[in-house]
């Protein structure tokens, strides 16, 4: 079984690797924000990364930032890099838990997963990309559960928010909960808003792979979810929203697939009845309609060909009329930004059979917070740290729920 505590041989609870990516940089301010937390309120940490000189600065960003200076000779610094499985190995083996940050985690991901389960320690990463995800499941779960070494996967705004909120919902509901639908806005301030273009390169290879990650899901071989209670209707590619009173379109990150995950699980593992979901996002008005369709247009048609590709990836601005770019928002608009996560529940009320005729009763969750997904990310990846010796006795490659059912709160309140 894999350590859950430090020793001489392994002394840091966590190092997180990519600390110097853009989202890496903000996960290092929250593990600082909240290392008190930590076991015995003190939890022993460090950075690593590809380049000395700009780890150095995050940590002196952080300790400006939080006003710690101390940060600067306590936190200490590692260097290793993917390319170079030698040194992954001698970081890992330093650390109880590796949180990974290095995206797009189908390029950088699989050597810190594969490093962690050879060397047995626990990963944690914020990846939104359902290819990764599964295929991290399906290469290495005998090995990590073997081992009793954790692996963690999206711990980030993709899907803590949609992963719990959905378990949370099916909890407050008195009944059998059959169906939830999510819909997402988020909403710039004064500043402005955008999304670095990490998150636009995962888009791009994830949709240009469709039919790889199709094939991936058959070698598992699940059988269909049992369907309980009424069967949920899906949307339309584009409607309009009478629970967000504005044009919305489904949900294309990885909180569909991580949520069936979830379900699988729960139904085939724990025996409960399975919730239907379906994700969705809020687009605005008309005016935004237009901007939508002509930029999916020449986005699904880029895709198909690597020259479409590297002009997407090359032009992240120009394509997504500035909603992604490369240099990513700036601290005054993240600070000015916020999100709404708003579940739609329906289910049967106790003492209702589900069999028969249609839901009786309904529930709706919010779950708001300030800050971009980048942002969010970095609370959201630091809140598995703190309760993972509650971990059951047995490793294996895992996804929000299944490790953090204990810490719902703590992301629901940030």
């Amino acid at each position: 079984m894999a350590a859950f505590s430090t020793s001489s041989s392994r002394p840091y609870h966590i190092i997180i690797f990519g600390a110097s990516g853009f989202t890496g940089q903000f996960v290092v301010e929250e593990v600082a924000r909240t290392a008190s937390e930590g076991p015995k309120g003190n939890l022993k940490w460090a950075v690593a990364g590809r380049n000395r000189t700009k780890l150095e600065k995050v940590v002196e960003q952080a300790a400006g930032a939080l006003s710690k200076p101390e940060l600067k000779s306590e936190v200490d610094i590692l260097v290793a890099d993917v390319s170079d499985p030698d040194s992954l190995a001698v970081m890992c083996k330093q650390a109880v838990i590796v949180l990974s940050c290095v995206g797009p985690y189908r390029f950088f991901g699989e050597p810190v997963v594969k490093s962690c389960v050879e060397n047995g320690t626990h990963c944690i990463d914020i990846s939104g990309e359902p290819q990764f995800l599964e295929r991290m499941q399906l290469n290495y779960h005998d090995q990590a559960a073997e081992k009793g070494v954790y692996i963690v996967g999206s711990c980030g705004f993709d899907s803590i928010p949609a992963d719990m909120g959905v378990i949370y919902t099916r909890d407050q509901f008195k009944g059998t909960l059959t169906s939830i639908e999510s819909f997402l806005t988020a909403s710039a301030g004064t500043e402005g808003g955008c999304i670095h273009d990490g998150t636009w390169q995962s888009a791009i290879y994830g949709l240009a792979d469709g039919n790889k990650l199709r094939s991936l899901r058959k070698k598992f071989g699940h059988k269909p979810l049992p369907v309980v209670g009424a069967k949920i209707k899906r949307r339309g590619t584009l409607f309009y929203s009478n629970e967000l009173q504005q044009y919305a379109i489904p949900f294309m990150g990885s909180d569909p697939s991580v949520v069936k995950r979830t379900q699988r699980f729960l139904n085939e593992e724990l025996t409960e009845s399975p919730v239907q979901y379906g994700a969705y996002v809020g687009v605005g008005g008309i005016s935004n309609i237009f901007k939508l369709v002509f930029a999916g247009l020449m986005f699904f048609f880029l895709v198909k060909f690597s020259f479409g590709r590297n002009l997407l990836i090359k032009f992240p601005e120009f394509f997504s009329f500035g909603f992604f770019s490369k240099e990513g928002p700036t601290r005054k608009q993240m600070e000015g930004s916020s999100f709404r996560f708003i579940f739609h529940g329906e289910g049967y009320t106790e003492g209702s059979d589900p069999s028969e005729g249609k839901p009786n009763g309904k529930i709706r969750t919010l779950v708001k917070g300030p800050g971009t997904v980048f942002k969010s990310a970095s609370y959201c990846g630091a809140f598995p740290l703190y309760g993972t010796t509650r971990l059951a006795l047995r490793g294996s490659e895992y996804f929000p729920q299944k490790a953090q059912n204990l810490k719902i709160d703590r992301c629901m309140k940030k």
